[in-house]
């Protein structure tokens, strides 16, 4: 079974706790990861992209000269795709990248993303992430003690404005709640912290 390391407010270990089996100690689906993050990254697309077609191209709206007698190609209007400044053939236009999953699948690759987290040893817990007021010193010091890596990911059950304003100055830290977490997030960050009640959510909705 997957333990995690516990960490009081201020970052010091205070014991280790086991992670649920059934979220923390599957084995990975590799496949449904992949597509689990595909999915997720054309969703990201905004798809706002356009091109104008030869109906929508401004002018264009005569004969550029008469058909025979001139000894040039006989053309019908300067805004056809092969005249410089035409409309555009099979260009891109605004369209959904969206990709459908079933919701088992969805769950099958975040369950396999902690996994292998959790296989990593990068999940910490702590036991309370509350601040009385905005202090991004303190944070920072905890993340010094918990030899967070590089990107660190932290999951809390509700917001808190405080956390948020101690947080966010700090390169490469995500604050998400535990409702919001998503595959991707879970397979960048080097540390992966859950406070207690997030932990809790997550084991609910996942196992």
């Amino acid at each position: 079974m997957p333990q995690a390391v516990v960490r009081s407010q201020d970052g010091t270990e205070s014991g280790s706790e086991e992670l649920a089996d059934s979220v923390f100690g599957i084995s990975v689906n590799q496949a449904v990861l992949h597509q689990a993050v595909v999915r997720q990254l054309a969703g990201s697309r905004q798809g706002t992209h356009d091109t104008k077609t030869r109906g929508e191209v401004s002018g264009g709206g005569r004969k550029p000269y008469r058909q025979k007698g001139t000894g040039r190609a006989r053309q019908g209007s300067i805004r056809a795709p092969h005249w410089r400044g035409g409309g555009t053939v099979f260009g891109p236009t605004p369209r959904t990248y969206q990709l459908a999953m079933p919701r088992k699948q969805r769950r099958l690759a975040l369950r396999s993303a902690l996994a292998a987290k959790a296989a990593d040893g990068v999940i910490q817990l702590a036991e309370s992430l509350e601040y009385e007021r905005p202090r991004t010193r303190d944070f920072a010091g905890f993340l010094e003690r918990v030899g967070a890596g590089r990107r660190v990911l932290v999951i809390v059950a509700e917001h808190s404005e405080n956390l948020v304003l101690s947080a966010r100055n700090i390169p490469q830290v995500k604050l998400l709640l535990a409702s919001n977490i998503n595959v991707r997030d879970v397979l960048i960050a080097d540390t992966i912290i859950f406070t207690r009640a997030a932990l809790g959510v997550v084991v609910e909705h996942l196992g």
